[in-house]
């Protein structure tokens, strides 16, 4: 045992003690504990929030599914493109833990405003040019709707009342008293609206920027004191991560259980409230840590105090992407037969600015690789930015969680649990966590098996299996579909067995893709390489979001009018892309020998 002071750093004479151990917590520095508390605790918010945000954005504000789910993945996009910012400040400033302080009191922040939702959006319909107002009888205003809630259209000459149900063939039927139809509306003529309070719109713009800057500050540094807990060689180090890991996927399922309940039971603002209480343990826990992490995650010595310029310019980007979530919601639809320059020239700002740096780095990079690299090198460079070009494909699908599987949770799934209680829609996201929490441990044990044999899959078939999973998921829930009754609703296990599926897709992809980063980029621009990793994901949430509204239902005062159009509108998307991943996974698969090759050895 080294005897260390606390702002000093000296490799251990034995790899499994640490220079933190002056304590232990199942045999792992007692400051891991503090750090696994505080990162479930924000795990809690942030997953507790997710869960309702696009269920809140069709049914509170009444945005319809095309800007709800577009700002949902543009949202997401910004969660995975912040932390990029965020820890190069810390490594060159700030330091890790004033960092996480900073970024834990903005997300706070962001989901308390986010329960300052005010009053509903004011449905109407636009049918012949004339506005119609539309009233809900027995409205319920949360995540869940009442089961008895019926929508209708009042005529602005007469002020006839009249039911709307929709037809199978997308058009619209108005009902009269008796149920019959007074009138039929072709499809596509009736236009649903809604009158929002600007200035709640605004609220929850602000919010949602918040959080994105406040995420970027927490989400990679309080891995990186995790990191600092172990000294070089400490063969404890990837179990360590493991165990804080599981802080997030505990963290995922309390706040994803948790967060509907209240909004469910009190309204979308004690929902939301619970994600900010959460949020504000995270940073108790780490402003009053009792000295248990002092000496961790300090700013770099030798450098000018900028933490007052910093937070300020933190300040100054929420209004910048403010700006961005009002051009993302005020982006017109993609003219039909635009092609692909078309379809990036009517992008919003956001999808530009992405799309467009993941198009100049990835080559960027490669040609760099080549000229200023060995010829190993571009190879190794070319197979990892052939895989990070296919994790983009994997993350569009599998993040189809938080927007059009909850809405289909929502509208076309009976979530009753062998008849005894029900799940809300947002709660039917935690099949996703708890399936991580049951089968990592037996992915691990397997992979390690195989191993030793010589026969574990190599890192391109990983990716390969993962994308064939991703979408034989989505297969397995559009089988489940044709066991629909009459009021077209899929059985719950159905959409369980497509998360367990996608979860075991994840166990393929996610826990290789940094270390793959790490192992095949040139170590000059190592950094740069997993910037362009976070990048592929953070394009990928934007896609998602754009995948999303290909799904859109037409609604009336935010719900659907027809759930049988819904089950088909559904399917329909989820067979696509579930084809698309297979094919990208089959393709992959094929290129896995080549990519071997120039990975010369990389496992």
């Amino acid at each position: 045992m080294v005897n260390v002071g606390p702002e000093t750093t000296t490799a251990p004479e034995d790899p499994d003690v640490s220079r933190s151990d002056h304590d232990s917590w199942f045999g792992h520095p007692r400051q891991l504990a503090r750090l696994f508390t505080t990162e479930m605790w924000e795990r809690f918010g942030y997953y507790g929030m997710r869960a309702l945000l696009t269920l809140y954005l069709t049914k509170h504000f009444v945005l319809g599914d095309r800007a709800s789910t577009g700002l949902y993945g543009g949202y997401t996009a910004l969660v995975y493109l912040t932390p990029l910012i965020g820890g190069f400040l810390a490594d060159q400033y700030l330091g890790s833990k004033r960092s996480v302080k900073f970024g834990a009191i903005m997300m706070a922040i962001g989901y308390l405003t986010l329960a300052v939702g005010g009053e509903p959006s004011r449905p109407f319909a636009t049918i012949d040019g004339q506005r119609w107002e539309v009233q809900v009888d027995n409205f319920r205003d949360r995540p869940t709707s009442a089961a008895n809630e019926t929508r209708f259209v009042v005529d602005p000459a007469t002020h006839q009342r009249f039911q709307v149900k929709g037809n199978d063939d997308g058009s619209v039927a108005l009902l009269g008293p008796n149920n019959e139809v007074a009138r039929t509306i072709p499809k596509g003529g009736l236009v649903d609206g809604s009158d929002k309070n600007p200035l709640m719109v605004a609220i929850l713009l602000v919010a949602l920027s918040l959080i994105s800057v406040g995420n970027g500050f927490f989400k990679p540094n309080i891995s990186t004191i995790v990191g600092t807990l172990y000294a070089q060689g400490d063969r404890r180090r990837d179990s360590g991560f493991t165990i804080f890991y599981m802080g997030i996927n505990l963290g995922s399922i309390g706040g994803q259980f948790f967060c509907p309940i209240l909004a469910d039971w009190l309204g979308w603002w004690a929902g939301f409230g619970l994600a900010g209480l959460g949020m504000i343990v995270s940073f108790l826990l780490m402003q009053f840590d009792g000295g248990r992490l002092t000496g961790y995650g300090d700013a770099p010595e030798g450098k000018a105090d900028r933490s007052i310029i910093i937070y300020i310019c933190a300040l100054l980007a929420v209004p910048v992407l403010y700006l961005l979530f009002v051009n993302l919601m005020n982006t017109p639809e993609p003219t039909p037969g635009s092609g692909f320059l078309g379809y990036l020239a009517g992008l919003s700002l956001m999808g530009k600015l992405l799309f467009g740096t993941f198009l100049v780095s990835v080559p960027g990079i490669l040609i760099w690789s080549y000229a200023k690299g060995s010829r190993q090198e571009g190879q190794m460079m070319t197979a990892a930015m052939i895989l990070i070009v296919f994790n983009v494909f994997f993350w569009t699908l599998f993040e189809q969680a938080g927007s059009s599987l909850t809405l289909f949770a929502d509208r076309n799934t009976d979530r009753s649990v062998f008849g005894l209680f029900e799940l809300s829609a947002p709660q039917t996201q935690n099949f996703n966590p708890l399936s991580i929490v049951i089968f990592a441990p037996i992915m691990s044990a397997l992979w390690t098996f195989l191993a030793k044999r010589n026969l574990e899959p190599s890192i391109p078939v990983k990716f390969a299996i993962a994308l064939v999973g991703v979408g034989a998921g989505f297969l397995f829930l559009v089988f489940g579909s044709q066991f629909v009754g009459p009021d077209f609703k899929v059985g719950l296990w159905w959409l369980a067995g497509l998360y367990l599926l996608h979860s075991l897709a994840e166990l393929c992809i996610s826990p290789v893709g940094l270390s793959m980063i790490t192992k095949l980029s040139i170590a000059r621009i190592v950094g740069l390489m997993m910037g362009v990793w976070f990048l592929s994901i953070s394009v990928a949430q934007y896609v998602a979001g754009v995948v999303a509204q290909f799904a859109s239902v037409e609604t009336v005062g935010g719900q659907v009018t027809n759930l049988k159009v819904s089950l088909d509108t559904y399917t329909a998307t989820f067979t696509t892309i579930a084809w698309i991943a297979i094919g990208a996974g089959v393709l992959l698969f094929l290129l896995s020998w080549p990519l071997k090759k120039w990975m010369h050895g990389v496992q």
